[in-house]
């Protein structure tokens, strides 16, 4: 148990501290950020993705997904076009900055504590969700990411596996990419009617092309009574041109409570 987690007054003050020693490093560390914006595409598109604006979750307001939408359009136009050169590095917080409402961010669905809230810049992890996603098919190298500690929703209308989203919160905790390759990439974001649309695009083609999968799904009810939620994710590297499969790569093992009706509770 950390200092914070007995003494609760404390979780404050270390937000503050640790925010701090963030912004520092943005500017001492000598990292070179992700900034480049040019006005046309990298001519390669190396992986696309696509996810619903509105889900069906129970308990849930419609209204925080409906504003949800407007949180996404403001962050998706800032990660938009960036390219991420040789040696760069590409941090979601910096791009894309406060979600506050000096800059125009509404009151959205957001987490906390695995129960879904109205927050002020509510829905912009779904941005962070399709990034990581994005950044999996790629060999860009993830320095940093967080998970949600719980498991809110069951999988109606779910794309992506479970275990590959991302907790963002402004400046405290990070999407981050290292980019260790001689390629370019490039992010392209944008809100449609009914999606969230995300590209990555390069300035060459890759030799190799990457899928991502879930695998060892289970639930299982501990001696506390809740029941967890875990999974393995596994990325394939196959030859882009033979498909022979290169390599295996387990990425992470996820476990998280489960906060709606799992299958267990069902049987």
């Amino acid at each position: 148990m950390t200092p914070s987690q007995r003494h609760p007054w404390l979780k404050p003050v270390a937000v503050l501290a640790h925010r701090g020693r963030r912004r520092v490093r943005w500017l001492t560390s000598g990292t070179a950020w992700a900034s480049y914006r040019p006005v046309g595409d990298l001519p390669v598109r190396v992986h696309r993705h696509a996810s619903p604006l509105l889900r069906q979750l129970e308990g849930v307001d419609l209204a925080l997904q409906h504003n949800k939408v407007v949180n996404l359009r403001l962050a998706s136009a800032r990660t938009d076009r960036l390219v991420i050169r040789p040696g760069e590095t590409f941090s979601f917080n910096k791009v894309v900055g406060s979600c506050s409402r000096r800059r125009g961010y509404i009151e959205g669905l957001r987490l906390s504590d695995g129960t879904a809230v109205p927050g002020v810049g509510g829905g912009v992890c779904q941005l962070a969700n399709l990034l990581h996603w994005m950044f999996l098919h790629s060999p860009l190298t993830v320095v940093e990411r967080s998970e949600h500690s719980f498991d809110p929703f069951p999988d109606n209308g779910r794309v992506l596996p479970w275990g590959v989203g991302c907790t963002i919160v402004y400046n405290y905790v990070d999407l981050v990419v290292r980019n260790d390759t001689a390629t370019a990439f490039q992010l392209r974001t944008w809100v449609g009617d009914r999606h969230l649309h995300g590209e990555l695009r390069a300035d060459r083609v890759l030799p190799v092309r990457y899928s991502v999968e879930a695998r060892e799904e289970r639930f299982e009810q501990g001696a506390d009574g809740l029941v967890r939620r875990t999974n393995e994710i596994w990325r394939t590297v196959h030859d882009r041109r033979t498909g022979v499969v290169l390599a295996e790569e387990l990425v992470r093992r996820n476990r998280a409570v489960v906060r709606y009706a799992s299958p267990l509770a069902e049987t």
